[in-house]
């Protein structure tokens, strides 16, 4: 049996590289909405998560994020490049999220069905866990929660960009305007506070952590 290869079968597969975020914002700047549109979906997720915690409510985390966009828009042109891009989307997502906390100075209740706890759980839990371990992680995530819940706005705003969307001392330092030793300061603080907590409730680190 003979085989025949066509010339697209000889040619190797070439694909257009993948625009970084500085690139796609350049475009954006002159003009170019479908990339402004790339760089909105690439990190919509995200932007949603961070403001999702923040609020403790997936409706006022919905508009933040669609605001947090609308805002990145118009303000394109004042985007100087000192900065990553998505640390400057994060600076604009953390002051409209401070600014509604403020305007809803209440504390928010953390219940059993707080959407925090699930999207903690997609985020750390693995898919291959037996139910029994699904129930203590869910009950840990619903913990730490309420214990993030009892601090400031300072020390949680800056403990959700490290420990949870992952952001070097430096770039949490370029979201919140302060030094990398500032924020160092208030992860440790945060995770003593924290600590303490969930030891007063009869939790060891240890349960925690595995």
């Amino acid at each position: 049996e003979i085989y025949t290869l066509s010339l697209h079968d000889a040619l190797p597969i070439w694909s257009a590289p993948t625009p970084s975020d500085t690139e796609l914002i350049g475009l954006a700047r002159g003009g170019d909405t479908d990339a402004f549109g790339t760089w909105m979906r690439r990190h919509q997720q995200r932007i949603f998560r961070l403001a999702l915690h923040m609020l403790r409510n997936p409706t006022e985390a919905q508009d933040i994020t669609q605001e947090a966009f609308v805002r990145a828009y118009q303000c394109l042109e004042r985007f100087q490049g000192e900065s990553q891009p998505y640390t400057w989307l994060y600076r604009i997502t953390v002051n409209l999220c401070l600014n509604t906390i403020r305007k809803h100075s209440h504390r928010r209740h953390v219940a059993a069905e707080d959407p925090r706890i699930d999207a903690w759980m997609a985020q750390f839990t693995s898919a291959q866990a037996n139910p029994e371990n699904l129930r203590d992680q869910k009950e840990v995530a619903r913990l730490l929660c309420d214990a993030v819940d009892q601090l400031n706005e300072t020390l949680r705003t800056t403990l959700l960009l490290v420990c949870v969307e992952g952001q070097t001392h430096g770039e949490a330092a370029q979201v919140l305007g302060c030094k990398e030793g500032t924020i160092a300061w208030r992860v440790h603080e945060a995770r003593r506070l924290i600590r303490e907590y969930l030891q007063q409730r009869g939790w060891m680190c240890e349960q925690v952590q595995s």
